[in-house]
């Protein structure tokens, strides 16, 4: 892991437990992710959004504390291109962190969860990574790279390919291999792949991709 990291709590699903932060790190809430700093017991240090996730009580704290810290907190316009968790991790990368932990980024509306993969390929694009966490798993982007897991991991694993092609897909230590595949958009090949015990390496030649782990519960 890096030795100093983004982390970002946004206001989907809250899905973990504790969040781990460093001295180093730098803590985004986004928008109603700063309830969920509450429950996690993280003083962030900077709320961002245009908090229309918040009821009206939070916003006025929100907006008081802008009047005191300033630097503190950005409040966004409701009407803009950039989603308010996109403007966090530019925040993030203006700043200078290349490695990111987004919380509270699945879950709720469908719509958001795949903005937020994309926000995933933008870092990516921008020579930084970023992990989408959830308390059963994780989603990560790649492009023309070669990523390896943990030989520790239980459970499944997908690949999809974002773009309408990818190309020299392989996959090995996995119940499934496959070896320079290309993989295309509208053919899921990659669902519900099975760990094995074994570290496993997933690269792409040319293209971009998605991964998703899905750990296997103590209950399961």
């Amino acid at each position: 892991m890096a030795d100093k990291k983004c982390i970002v709590i946004g206001a989907g699903d809250l899905t973990v437990g504790a969040v781990n932060v460093g001295e180093e790190d730098l803590v985004i809430a986004v928008d109603g992710g700063i309830n969920y700093c509450g429950i996690l017991e993280i003083e962030p240090d900077i709320i961002l959004g245009d908090f229309d996730s918040v009821n009206e009580a939070q916003r006025e704290a929100i907006l008081a504390m802008k009047e005191e810290v300033p630097d503190r907190v950005i409040a966004l316009k409701p009407e803009k291109d950039d989603t308010d968790m996109l403007a966090a991790l530019k925040l993030g990368l203006q700043m200078g962190y290349d490695y990111f932990l987004i919380y509270g980024a699945t879950g709720g509306r469908l719509e958001h969860t795949l903005a937020n993969i994309q926000c995933l390929l933008y870092l990516k694009n921008h020579d930084a990574v970023g992990y989408l966490m959830d308390g059963s798993g994780m989603i990560f982007v790649m492009k023309n790279e070669e990523v390896k897991l943990r030989d520790n991991l239980e459970g499944y694993f997908s690949l999809f390919c974002l773009g309408k092609e990818a190309k020299g897909v392989t996959i090995k230590g996995m119940k499934y291999e496959l070896e320079d595949y290309t993989m295309t958009n509208d053919f899921p090949i990659g669902v519900s792949n099975e760990f094995i015990g074994k570290e496993a390496t997933i690269s792409v030649a040319d293209g971009e991709l998605v991964g998703i782990v899905n750990y296997v519960s103590e209950e399961e």
